[in-house]
């Protein structure tokens, strides 16, 4: 069996339930999805495997695979997970301030500075960038493959969440850069931690929105989300 062709469908499949054309909780149909994949059982099951491993989907015991459930429990447990691991990223960054990596990314913050000019799915991806660059910083290739793996399990959620706050996003930005840049460890965590803080009602409005847009909008078309954005 070819690990390449394994890799490609696990990548597909993956991002297939990252911008969740597999609705939430939908039953995964092997043989329909082999059909549409144009892929053989066994290096299908080994992909879907995987992704049951990195939590992308579920797997229920006589019943099969299923699509992840998107549920206030599930984002608020990923939402305090990538706290706690940010904000002591922040906090490690800024200890020993990397100047040519911060360099990098104060341009970069310039370039993408005016956000109404984006796509959403750029924003998404651009704010997925600049928080994944402060956790390189740290050299933990655990944090940041961690972050790699939230990041992607919240990018639906955060792509809804984003359109009521793409301008504050940048200017917050901007301020836990500084406090890096400054050498200020205690103020760099502060303000990761303020920055990605989201309360539990702002959670369940945010999803309540998610459902209306995957479940009820006739019209609505699943966004195209990209790893990685060129500017």
């Amino acid at each position: 069996m070819s690990e390449g062709r394994v890799e490609k469908l696990y990548s597909t499949i993956r991002q297939m339930t990252v911008d969740f054309r597999l609705r939430p909780g939908e039953r995964i149909n092997e043989v329909t999805l082999a059909r549409q994949l144009e892929a053989s059982r066994t290096p299908l099951r080994e992909a879907l495997n995987r992704l049951v491993a990195e939590g992308f989907i579920d797997f229920v015991s006589g019943r099969g695979f299923f699509c992840r459930k998107l549920t206030i429990e599930d984002v608020t447990d990923l939402y305090q997970l990538r706290l706690a691991i940010e904000a002591f990223g922040a906090r490690l960054a800024a200890q020993e301030p990397n100047e040519a990596a911060l360099l990098k990314l104060s341009d970069f913050l310039s370039q993408t500075e005016d956000s109404d000019k984006w796509s959403m799915e750029e924003v998404v991806a651009f704010d997925e960038r600049f928080h994944m660059a402060i956790a390189q910083m740290t050299g933990n290739k655990a944090l940041v493959h961690t972050l790699s793996n939230i990041n992607a399990r919240i990018r639906f959620f955060r792509w809804v969440d984003m359109h009521s706050k793409r301008q504050r996003t940048q200017s917050e930005h901007q301020e836990i850069l500084s406090a890096i840049s400054a050498g200020e460890p205690d103020q760099a965590f502060a303000l990761m931690e303020a920055h990605i803080s989201t309360r539990r009602d702002e959670i369940a409005e945010a999803l309540k929105e998610c459902f209306s847009k995957l479940f009820i909008e006739p019209d609505f078309v699943e966004p195209k989300f990209v790893e990685e954005v060129s500017i």
